[in-house]
């Protein structure tokens, strides 16, 4: 009898001893099932926010280069990315010709003036016999006419000369302006006229980046209307330009210009924006993206990986004095810096919501250990 007592009574320490056990395992199982995320405190702070444009770059005068006159291509002065000064030479074409054209019509010049001189003196001689009326008045009109046919084909003939050397100035192509040389796709020996661009020279010592506002965007601008375009540009702050590597330009730019005239096909208008080059950074074809910065006073603002959307709703968790998350709907800004979101309804200071795992592995109702 007293060993089936201790049989009994070793049982059932066992049985309490699998039971304490299987109870300490689902707490650690429990314990180890709530997820450690971190989470931040929402409170109200001044911030400013950059609003990006895409834009291409352009030097603030690009002037094709073209021949004005037709030949063969003897010379190329210049290297691309030069940089050039006025009236330097960029180009030499084939002078022979042209050339030859001067001195031709240096010899009509000539003829023309000698037959002003047998004219000249044959309307001299008349006029003497008129005078003594040894001729009459028809003979000596006759002769001044010839006189004055004469000085038009010189004046005719001096226009010409006038026209060769000209085109013979053409042959050597100068820089009308102080520049940096574009891409030269022409070889010496070519033949080259009017209508073929040599190269484009760039005058790159201010650049100007163009970009565009929605209609939206430039009515907001303007207060529906209240205010004019030209009231806009002169409120702008300075810009910034972010090149395409992200680093951003050492130097800030202003806006010069808004079109007033909508694209009908795209509803935007057409900005621009120069920024200062002395280094001859910036090339014309850069591209990059214009920074405009807003600020704000006493804003909510949440990373963007905070949130998530559902059914065109945004939503961020908030974490309750029991650590467990809650979804709630919240409303942003339309102006992001591509970070974080502005948050104008939803969101109070001193919450605390959930900045990871958002939209992945949180669910709502869940419990969490919080971290920072």
């Amino acid at each position: 009898m007293k060993t089936k007592t201790l049989f009994a009574s070793g049982a059932a320490i066992c049985m309490v001893a699998l039971i304490c056990a299987g109870c300490k395992k689902e707490a650690q199982q429990q314990q180890q099932a709530i997820p450690e995320l971190a989470v931040m405190t929402v409170a109200q702070s001044d911030a400013s926010i950059n609003t990006s444009y895409p834009t291409t770059l352009e030097g603030e005068n690009d002037i094709q280069i073209r021949p004005q006159a037709t030949g063969f291509l003897t010379r190329v002065c210049v290297q691309e990315g030069q940089a050039v000064t006025k009236g330097q030479i960029l180009f030499e074409i084939d002078k022979v010709q042209l050339q030859a054209a001067v001195e031709q019509a240096q010899a009509a010049v000539a003829v023309a003036q000698a037959n002003v001189n047998t004219a000249q003196t044959n309307a001299n001689n008349n006029k003497m016999l008129y005078d003594k009326q040894i001729i009459g008045a028809p003979a000596y009109q006759t002769s001044v006419d010839g006189l004055n046919a004469a000085k038009a084909q010189l004046n005719q003939a001096q226009a010409a000369l006038t026209s060769a050397r000209k085109n013979l100035s053409y042959a050597v192509v100068t820089a009308p302006a102080a520049g940096v040389i574009g891409s030269i796709d022409i070889k010496e020996g070519s033949l080259v006229s009017p209508s073929t661009l040599l190269t484009i020279l760039s005058n790159n010592s201010d650049m100007q980046a163009s970009f565009s506002f929605t209609e939206s965007e430039l009515l907001k601008m303007t207060d529906n209307g209240a205010r004019s375009v030209s009231q806009v540009i002169a409120s702008m702050p300075p810009v910034q330009l972010q090149l395409p590597n992200g680093e951003i330009y050492g130097r800030e730019g202003k806006i010069v210009s808004i079109s007033g005239v909508l694209d009908p096909s795209t509803r935007s208008v057409t900005a621009k924006a120069i920024f200062p080059n002395p280094d001859g950074l910036l090339h014309s074809g850069n591209t990059g993206k214009i920074l405009i910065p807003t600020s704000y006073n006493d804003i909510i603002m949440v990373p963007q990986n905070a949130t998530y959307t559902a059914q065109d709703m945004r939503f961020a968790f908030v974490v309750n004095d029991s650590n467990a998350v809650h979804a709630v709907p919240i409303k942003v800004s339309d102006q992001d810096d591509g970070k974080s979101f502005i948050v104008t309804e939803g969101l109070k200071p001193g919450e605390r919501i959930v900045i990871e795992g958002v939209g992945i592995s949180v669910q709502d109702g869940m419990t969490i250990k919080p971290k920072k």
